[in-house]
């Protein structure tokens, strides 16, 4: 109707929208057993054309043959990785079947200054750890449907021997257990992979939306 006065409400009431309008980034922690497909659904991830930033771990263990420098991890000379221990230069580092892996703080800085969602790939242990030092991380257990399968896929990494295997099996077994300390469960089943992929995109997305998430500091 013509002569309508609306007045417009003052910004103030719409100042708690501003975060859900430019939502800042996401730190995702991936993790899970050993052989549960922790890799193949970042990568799948990455196919999808979804857009993060891949913190990558390093290590003081040699690259298997399948491995780059740079991609799947950052392979240091145990001395290197040492000199960041002392440093300070690690958001999280542990002993991992007698090989040294750890997050470097550098890559995080960097990943979350880019304003991309950032992933990182850990196993239970340092998830636990950088959710004690980054609360507002998310944390994400990827799981296998079975212990069949997992042994299966144990198996299929290879370069492990019997001893290895087994350690690694019961290791995982024991892993399963602390599933309740994670926010997010995604299973990644045989021959549905980009499901897997597909779930884990769709709560870094919900997290974004949740109220009350905080901007993370390191």
């Amino acid at each position: 109707m013509s002569g309508w006065y609306v007045t417009l409400p003052e910004d103030l009431a719409f100042a708690s929208l501003q975060p859900f309008l430019h939502p800042g980034p996401v730190m995702v922690i991936i993790s899970g057993p050993s052989g549960v497909g922790k890799d193949s659904v970042i990568a799948s991830m990455r196919e999808l054309g979804y857009p993060f930033r891949f913190v990558v771990t390093a290590t003081d263990r040699p690259p298997r043959p399948s491995e780059r420098h740079g991609i799947d991890y950052y392979f240091l000379s145990r001395a290197e990785f040492q000199r960041l221990v002392a440093e300070d230069g690690f958001l999280e580092h542990a002993l991992v079947y007698d090989q040294h892996k750890g997050v470097p703080k550098a890559q995080v800085r960097e990943a979350l200054s880019s304003g991309c969602d950032v992933v990182l790939r850990l196993d239970v242990q340092g998830a636990a750890t950088v959710r004690r030092e980054v609360p507002q991380a998310v944390t994400v257990f990827v799981a296998p449907p079975s212990p069949e399968v997992l042994l299966s896929r144990l198996k299929r990494r290879g370069g492990d021997t019997a001893e290895q295997l087994q350690r690694r099996l019961e290791t995982a077994l024991r892993e399963m257990q602390r599933i309740r300390e994670f926010d997010y469960v995604v299973v990644n089943r045989e021959g549905a992979l980009e499901e897997a992929a597909r779930q884990v995109a769709a709560i870094i997305q919900a997290e974004k939306l949740r109220v009350g998430r905080t901007a993370i500091v390191l």
